[in-house]
């Protein structure tokens, strides 16, 4: 019988790695593109006023981005969406290397994401963290229970 809760955490990194693949895919599509049209045109599809704020305000930052930074985000992001996709294969066939794998990628980003959440505090930012901190026990619950963490 198969464990629930590895399956629940390894289809959620299966979403994570289509997620930022999908990034990746979009990043390197913009290479070639004034990105400043593209933020326009998107507005403007999602019926946007091209005027608003947020429009001004993403075209602004817009601006900070050239091609080798969008380079290097789909470098970066593709390499998280292997990462994410090892992790979900792994957790789904019930690997116990994924699934020290996930406790430790777990454990490592917990600083940012406590930095993140401190700066800018948001509902989304405080549910990664509560899945992520939820994740983690689980997975410390999991292998003391199957005695292959170290308990004193």
């Amino acid at each position: 019988m198969h464990d629930r809760g590895l399956l629940l955490i390894g289809l959620f990194k299966l979403a994570k790695a289509i997620f930022f693949f999908c990034i990746g895919a979009g990043a390197l599509h913009l290479v070639h593109k004034d990105i400043g049209d593209e933020v326009l045109r998107l507005a403007l599809k999602l019926k946007f006023d091209p005027e608003s704020r947020l429009v001004a305000l993403l075209l602004g930052k817009v601006d900070l981005i050239d091609a080798h930074r969008l380079r290097q985000i789909s470098v970066a992001t593709f390499a998280y969406s292997a990462l994410a996709l090892t992790e979900g294969i792994g957790l789904l066939l019930e690997k116990v290397w994924a699934e020290y794998l996930t406790l430790i990628l777990t454990v490592s980003f917990l600083p940012w994401e406590l930095y993140e959440l401190a700066r800018r505090p948001d509902w989304f930012r405080l549910s990664l963290l509560i899945i992520n901190l939820a994740v983690l026990a689980y997975l410390v619950w999991l292998l003391r229970r199957k005695n292959l963490l170290g308990t004193h």
